[in-house]
């Protein structure tokens, strides 16, 4: 009887489990429309949105003009830069998501980076995403670019490239990272 009954919780659990886990539905490409700024991308997006008015007014035009820095999109290739995950987390209402993110997304192109290994998440003027999603990464300025190895932050850009080029501050970030996975589990 103990048996039938401990087999019946786990059942029960389980089914509980799975319900609830298939009614949770990611919401992306969530665009909301402002009297103050107009249109607005929040939460999760995938890169296509950037491609659609009013974002591409400015997207395409910065991410054509931008000329990469050949040279360190080599050393980035060398470094492994694809077996990284990338976070962006961007205001589409920010002159400074304007400049960087398109860039970024040209750099990552050229790399034929995953794009299962970028995250693009939009926030609102308060740095705030509908779902959250902004909230792990405690979120100050945007955007911010975030670096991760085995799901651990190594290192972001935030607002601006330090070095005036994003190529080489991410060339810095992977030169500096040393995680191996065996770090992680200790």
């Amino acid at each position: 009887m103990k048996k039938i009954t401990k087999t019946l919780l786990i059942t029960a659990t389980s089914l509980l489990t799975f319900q609830s886990c298939d009614s949770q539905k990611v919401v992306v490409n969530r665009e909301v429309e402002t009297t103050n700024d107009g249109k607005m991308l929040l939460g999760t997006q995938t890169k296509n949105q950037l491609l659609k008015t009013p974002y591409s007014d400015w997207y395409v035009k910065e991410h054509d003009e931008y000329a990469i820095d050949q040279k360190t999109v080599d050393e980035l290739k060398k470094e492994k830069l694809n077996s990284y995950g990338i976070t962006v987390v961007m205001g589409t209402w920010c002159e400074d998501s304007y400049r960087e993110v398109p860039r970024l997304m040209k750099i990552l192109e050229s790399m034929n980076f995953p794009e299962q290994k970028l995250k693009i998440i939009a926030v609102n003027r308060k740095k705030e995403a509908p779902n959250g999603e902004e909230g792990v990464y405690n979120i100050q300025r945007v955007p911010t670019i975030i670096v991760q190895k085995y799901g651990k932050e190594i290192g972001r850009i935030i607002e601006y490239p330090t070095t005036g080029y994003l190529e080489r501050d991410l060339l810095e970030i992977l030169k500096k990272d040393n995680t191996t996975l065996k770090d992680l589990l200790k």
